[in-house]
Protein backbone atom coordinates (compact mmCIF):
# COMPACT_ATOMS: atom_id res chain seq x y z
CA UNK A 1 0.00 0.00 0.00
CA UNK A 2 1.38 3.65 -1.22
CA UNK A 3 1.07 6.35 1.51
CA UNK A 4 0.97 10.07 0.68
CA UNK A 5 2.88 11.97 2.73
CA UNK A 6 2.13 15.79 2.86
CA UNK A 7 4.43 18.36 4.97
CA UNK A 8 1.54 21.14 5.66
CA UNK A 9 4.14 23.28 7.96
CA UNK A 10 2.69 25.68 10.49
CA UNK A 11 -1.39 25.09 9.69
CA UNK A 12 -4.29 26.64 12.09
CA UNK A 13 -5.98 23.96 14.08
CA UNK A 14 -9.33 24.90 11.70
CA UNK A 15 -8.19 25.11 8.60
CA UNK A 16 -6.02 21.66 9.21
CA UNK A 17 -9.43 19.95 10.46
CA UNK A 18 -11.32 20.50 7.55
CA UNK A 19 -8.50 19.50 5.85
CA UNK A 20 -8.19 16.07 7.18
CA UNK A 21 -12.24 15.62 7.01
CA UNK A 22 -11.79 16.50 3.14
CA UNK A 23 -9.27 13.98 2.62
CA UNK A 24 -10.51 11.58 4.59
CA UNK A 25 -13.92 11.31 2.16
CA UNK A 26 -11.41 10.92 -0.78
CA UNK A 27 -9.72 8.20 1.05
CA UNK A 28 -13.52 6.33 1.58
CA UNK A 29 -14.42 6.65 -1.69
CA UNK A 30 -11.16 5.59 -3.48
CA UNK A 31 -9.61 9.11 -4.74
CA UNK A 32 -7.05 9.49 -2.37
CA UNK A 33 -4.32 7.12 -1.43
CA UNK A 34 -4.08 6.46 2.53
CA UNK A 35 -2.26 9.62 3.61
CA UNK A 36 -0.39 11.11 6.30
CA UNK A 37 0.09 14.70 6.91
CA UNK A 38 2.65 16.67 8.83
CA UNK A 39 2.69 19.87 10.54
CA UNK A 40 2.89 22.39 12.96
CA UNK A 41 -0.40 24.44 14.44
CA UNK A 42 -0.14 27.83 15.88
CA UNK A 43 -0.71 27.75 19.62
CA UNK A 44 -3.57 25.98 20.68
CA UNK A 45 -5.16 23.91 23.79
CA UNK A 46 -7.75 21.33 21.76
CA UNK A 47 -9.99 19.11 24.20
CA UNK A 48 -10.98 15.53 23.23
CA UNK A 49 -14.03 13.87 23.61
CA UNK A 50 -13.09 12.91 27.02
CA UNK A 51 -12.25 16.41 28.05
CA UNK A 52 -13.16 18.58 31.17
CA UNK A 53 -13.32 22.21 31.15
CA UNK A 54 -11.97 22.42 34.68
CA UNK A 55 -8.33 21.22 32.97
CA UNK A 56 -8.09 24.36 31.54
CA UNK A 57 -6.19 26.60 34.02
CA UNK A 58 -5.90 29.93 32.27
CA UNK A 59 -8.78 32.07 32.24
CA UNK A 60 -9.81 34.16 29.03
CA UNK A 61 -7.72 37.29 29.66
CA UNK A 62 -4.60 35.14 30.14
CA UNK A 63 -5.66 32.99 26.72
CA UNK A 64 -5.73 36.44 24.79
CA UNK A 65 -2.89 37.88 26.46
CA UNK A 66 -0.86 34.89 25.58
CA UNK A 67 -2.35 34.44 21.97
CA UNK A 68 -3.82 30.95 22.19
CA UNK A 69 -7.24 29.61 21.20
CA UNK A 70 -9.41 26.63 22.45
CA UNK A 71 -10.97 23.93 20.02
CA UNK A 72 -13.55 21.49 21.25
CA UNK A 73 -12.65 18.01 18.73
CA UNK A 74 -14.11 15.22 18.16
CA UNK A 75 -10.75 13.15 19.37
CA UNK A 76 -10.21 10.82 21.73
CA UNK A 77 -8.47 11.79 25.25
CA UNK A 78 -9.03 15.13 27.07
CA UNK A 79 -6.97 18.25 26.58
CA UNK A 80 -3.53 19.00 25.64
CA UNK A 81 -1.52 21.84 23.57
CA UNK A 82 -0.48 22.06 20.02
CA UNK A 83 2.35 24.99 19.02
CA UNK A 84 5.59 26.06 16.80
CA UNK A 85 8.07 23.27 17.56
CA UNK A 86 5.86 20.62 17.99
CA UNK A 87 5.34 17.79 15.30
CA UNK A 88 1.81 17.01 14.77
CA UNK A 89 0.92 13.93 12.45
CA UNK A 90 -2.45 13.81 11.35
CA UNK A 91 -2.58 9.74 9.26
CA UNK A 92 -5.75 9.08 7.38
CA UNK A 93 -5.89 5.50 6.84
CA UNK A 94 -8.79 3.30 6.26
CA UNK A 95 -8.46 0.58 8.62
CA UNK A 96 -11.91 -1.11 8.41
CA UNK A 97 -15.54 -1.18 6.96
CA UNK A 98 -18.36 -0.85 7.99
CA UNK A 99 -20.47 -3.75 9.00
CA UNK A 100 -24.54 -3.71 8.19
CA UNK A 101 -27.18 -5.56 10.63
CA UNK A 102 -30.22 -5.99 9.19
CA UNK A 103 -33.23 -6.57 12.21
CA UNK A 104 -36.75 -7.09 12.03
CA UNK A 105 -39.17 -3.98 12.54
CA UNK A 106 -41.88 -4.18 15.37
CA UNK A 107 -44.57 -5.72 13.02
CA UNK A 108 -41.85 -8.25 12.72
CA UNK A 109 -42.23 -8.50 8.73
CA UNK A 110 -40.09 -5.79 7.47
CA UNK A 111 -36.06 -5.48 7.84
CA UNK A 112 -34.18 -2.78 8.88
CA UNK A 113 -31.13 -2.01 7.94
CA UNK A 114 -28.15 -0.66 10.68
CA UNK A 115 -24.70 0.66 10.38
CA UNK A 116 -22.70 -0.61 13.23
CA UNK A 117 -19.18 0.85 13.72
CA UNK A 118 -16.05 -0.16 11.55
CA UNK A 119 -14.64 -3.29 12.49
CA UNK A 120 -11.15 -2.70 13.33
CA UNK A 121 -8.56 -3.09 16.24
CA UNK A 122 -8.52 0.73 17.29
CA UNK A 123 -6.63 -0.21 20.15
CA UNK A 124 -3.68 -2.19 18.37
CA UNK A 125 -3.83 1.01 15.64
CA UNK A 126 -3.65 3.56 18.80
CA UNK A 127 -0.67 1.02 19.87
CA UNK A 128 1.04 0.82 16.53
CA UNK A 129 1.19 4.86 16.17
CA UNK A 130 3.03 5.15 20.28
CA UNK A 131 5.90 2.25 18.37
CA UNK A 132 6.25 4.57 15.69
CA UNK A 133 7.29 7.16 17.84
CA UNK A 134 9.33 5.00 19.95
CA UNK A 135 11.21 3.75 17.29
CA UNK A 136 11.85 7.40 15.67
CA UNK A 137 13.08 8.39 19.01
CA UNK A 138 15.30 5.90 19.34
CA UNK A 139 16.91 7.06 16.00
CA UNK A 140 17.05 10.34 17.15
CA UNK A 141 19.05 8.80 20.60
CA UNK A 142 16.48 9.10 22.89
CA UNK A 143 15.28 5.84 24.87
CA UNK A 144 11.32 5.93 25.32
CA UNK A 145 8.15 3.51 25.60
CA UNK A 146 4.50 2.67 26.73
CA UNK A 147 2.85 2.88 29.93
CA UNK A 148 0.23 0.45 31.06
CA UNK A 149 -3.09 1.82 31.28
CA UNK A 150 -1.66 5.19 29.63
CA UNK A 151 -1.98 6.23 25.76
CA UNK A 152 1.14 8.16 24.70
CA UNK A 153 4.84 7.94 24.59
CA UNK A 154 7.12 8.09 27.93
CA UNK A 155 10.91 9.52 28.79
CA UNK A 156 10.76 7.27 32.08
CA UNK A 157 8.21 9.57 34.08
CA UNK A 158 7.62 12.49 31.24
CA UNK A 159 5.18 12.48 28.75
CA UNK A 160 6.86 13.54 25.27
CA UNK A 161 4.28 12.80 23.06
CA UNK A 162 0.40 12.24 22.66
CA UNK A 163 -2.13 10.79 21.30
CA UNK A 164 -5.85 11.02 20.13
CA UNK A 165 -7.60 9.27 17.32
CA UNK A 166 -11.00 9.37 15.93
CA UNK A 167 -12.36 6.64 13.36
CA UNK A 168 -14.83 8.00 11.40
CA UNK A 169 -18.39 5.55 10.13
CA UNK A 170 -16.31 4.68 6.78
CA UNK A 171 -13.33 3.09 8.88
CA UNK A 172 -10.90 6.17 7.67
CA UNK A 173 -8.54 7.21 10.56
CA UNK A 174 -8.56 11.31 11.59
CA UNK A 175 -6.29 13.02 14.24
CA UNK A 176 -3.05 11.54 15.23
CA UNK A 177 -0.06 12.36 17.25
CA UNK A 178 2.03 15.04 18.48
CA UNK A 179 5.57 15.13 19.12
CA UNK A 180 7.42 17.79 21.77
CA UNK A 181 10.45 18.77 19.52
CA UNK A 182 11.28 22.19 20.44
CA UNK A 183 8.17 24.07 21.72
CA UNK A 184 7.71 26.75 24.00
CA UNK A 185 6.89 24.47 27.74
CA UNK A 186 5.55 27.52 29.46
CA UNK A 187 2.04 27.01 27.11
CA UNK A 188 1.28 23.43 29.50
CA UNK A 189 1.62 25.35 32.56
CA UNK A 190 -2.41 26.70 31.42
CA UNK A 191 -3.53 23.05 31.65
CA UNK A 192 -3.98 19.50 33.13
CA UNK A 193 -1.94 17.70 30.15
CA UNK A 194 -4.68 15.42 29.20
CA UNK A 195 -6.34 14.92 32.71
CA UNK A 196 -2.72 13.63 34.10
CA UNK A 197 -0.82 15.05 36.73
CA UNK A 198 3.10 13.91 35.20
CA UNK A 199 5.20 16.04 33.82
CA UNK A 200 6.07 16.75 29.72
CA UNK A 201 9.06 17.26 28.20
CA UNK A 202 10.68 18.18 24.57
CA UNK A 203 13.62 16.78 23.04
CA UNK A 204 15.14 20.14 23.14
CA UNK A 205 15.07 19.11 27.11
CA UNK A 206 16.99 15.78 26.45
CA UNK A 207 19.29 16.83 23.80
CA UNK A 208 21.85 19.37 22.85
CA UNK A 209 22.16 20.57 20.20
CA UNK A 210 18.07 19.42 19.29
CA UNK A 211 17.73 18.23 15.99
CA UNK A 212 16.19 19.62 13.70
CA UNK A 213 12.72 19.26 12.32
CA UNK A 214 13.14 18.29 9.66
CA UNK A 215 15.08 15.52 10.96
CA UNK A 216 12.47 14.87 13.36
CA UNK A 217 9.90 14.42 10.26
CA UNK A 218 12.37 12.04 8.23
CA UNK A 219 12.82 9.61 11.43
CA UNK A 220 8.72 9.74 11.98
CA UNK A 221 7.86 9.03 8.23
CA UNK A 222 10.94 5.91 8.20
CA UNK A 223 9.62 4.60 11.46
CA UNK A 224 5.49 5.16 9.82
CA UNK A 225 5.90 3.40 7.37
CA UNK A 226 8.29 0.29 8.54
CA UNK A 227 5.73 -0.04 11.66
CA UNK A 228 2.33 0.23 9.59
CA UNK A 229 4.27 -1.98 6.56
CA UNK A 230 3.43 0.99 3.58
CA UNK A 231 5.66 2.36 0.60
CA UNK A 232 6.28 6.26 1.12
Amino acid sequence: MDLDVIDLGLLEYETAWKLQNDYATEIAEGKRPPTLLLLEHPHVYTFGRKGRAENLLWNEAQLIQKGITVHWADRGGDVTYHGPGQLVGYPLLPLGGVRTLRVLTSDLQSQETLQSIPQADYVGYVRRLEQVLITALSRLGVESGQRSGLTGVWVRQSKIAAIGVKVDARGVSRHGFSLNVNPEMGFWKGIVPCGLSEPVVSLADLIDPVPAMAKVKEEVVAAFCEIFEVSC
